[in-house]
């Protein structure tokens, strides 16, 4: 499970369904790996994920892309703790 504190005035920057207008929000992206990088290499899926965060302005640790990835990668579900500041 992945932890992220995210200011109420970006979490556009996060959620698809946010009312915010910014836009790439990371979970998109993510679905979108999701969908097209199953059964992939984990190393494969890391440089597209941080690509994503950075484009987002997410401040995720190398430590959770590398668990977003082996989770794209399995197929298996992630988990995000996000605390909202």
């Amino acid at each position: 499970m992945g932890e992220i504190s995210v200011s109420r005035d970006h979490l556009d920057r996060l959620l698809t369904d946010s009312t915010g207008t910014y836009g790439a929000p990371y979970q998109a992206a993510f679905a979108k790996l999701a969908r097209t990088h199953r059964d992939r290499p984990g190393a494969e899926i890391m440089p597209l994920l941080v690509r994503a965060a950075d484009h987002a302005l997410l401040g995720f640790s190398p430590a959770d892309l590398r668990e977003q990835a082996e989770a794209i990668s399995s197929g298996e579900p992630y988990v995000l703790k996000v605390t909202v500041t």
